[in-house]
């Protein structure tokens, strides 16, 4: 089976290192349309049609299952996508939904994600259909300092601080409880140790990669079997493959030899 992996850049990279690790016997397609990206700085009719014309790729190239993990295409476009697929489609929102309603006890829920994320208020809404009132918060630093490699940098884990209390005094003006975190950026899940440090051990920090993965393993009904590693996957990138490999790499945790340059066109 071809699984296909969206994202307007690198950060789906841990939503399909958690699907390699999880469900490592099918066959993986990464799509990073570097060359249009940001996303969030795009009207939602752009990126409805940047995002229709990369399932519409991935699925020319085999793809019989797709995973949008770009958390704005997923709040922005899914219904375009679905469209523009002949293939079964699952976004980064609707997982990340999913697992706060399976994860609070409160009903309550914190949403850390990108200003673009948070202006559609797509886990709002997400959360809202499966009974959970939702705090939204942007972090618009987050991704550049993941980028720059800051994981365990002190001025990463001060931002952190800040946005996590900023996050907490939200909740108690809205006289919330919240319980549940979750990551709404797939650069996140990098962060994941360092924002466990950050707050209380009874707050369950729901790391969007990890659940997707396991999501997918329970809606395709695949089996884990006795496989020795991943089988190597294919990447396409729609700008520099040199950046796309380099910068990659820290987010997949592995090593990308090859990136295939697509042009889908404006």
């Amino acid at each position: 089976m071809k699984i296909g992996v969206f994202d307007s850049g690198v950060g789906g990279l841990t939503v399909l290192r958690a699907l390699m690790d999880r469900i490592p016997e099918v066959d993986y397609l990464y799509l990073g349309d570097t060359a249009r990206l940001p996303y969030g700085a795009k009207s939602r009719t752009t990126v409805a049609r940047y995002a229709a014309s990369s399932a519409r790729f991935l699925v020319g190239e085999g793809a019989e299952f797709l995973v949008i993990a770009c958390n704005t295409a997923s709040a922005l476009a899914l219904d375009a996508i679905r469209d523009a697929a002949s293939v079964p489609v699952l976004g980064v929102v609707e997982t990340g939904a999913n697992a706060a309603q399976v994860s609070s006890d409160t009903r309550d829920v914190m949403v850390m994600a990108t200003a673009a994320t948070v202006e559609s208020h797509a886990y709002a809404a997400a959360c809202a259909v499966r009974g959970l009132r939702t705090i939204e918060k942007a972090c618009p630093l987050l991704v550049p300092l993941v980028e720059e490699g800051w994981i365990e940098h002190p001025v990463t884990s001060e931002v952190l601080r800040i946005y996590l209390a900023e996050l907490m005094e939200q909740a108690r003006a809205a006289e919330l409880h919240p319980d549940t975190l979750v990551l709404g950026c797939t650069h996140y899940p990098l962060l994941r140790t360092q924002i466990e440090r950050a707050v209380p051990e009874t707050l369950q920090v729901i790391d969007s990669a990890a659940v997707t993965a396991a999501q997918v393993e329970r809606r395709l009904g695949i089996l884990r079997g006795a496989v020795n590693g991943a089988r190597p996957a294919r990447f396409f990138a729609t700008d520099s493959v040199v950046k796309f490999r380099t910068l990659g790499s820290r987010f997949l945790g592995r090593a990308i030899d090859d990136v295939e340059l697509v042009d889908l066109g404006n």
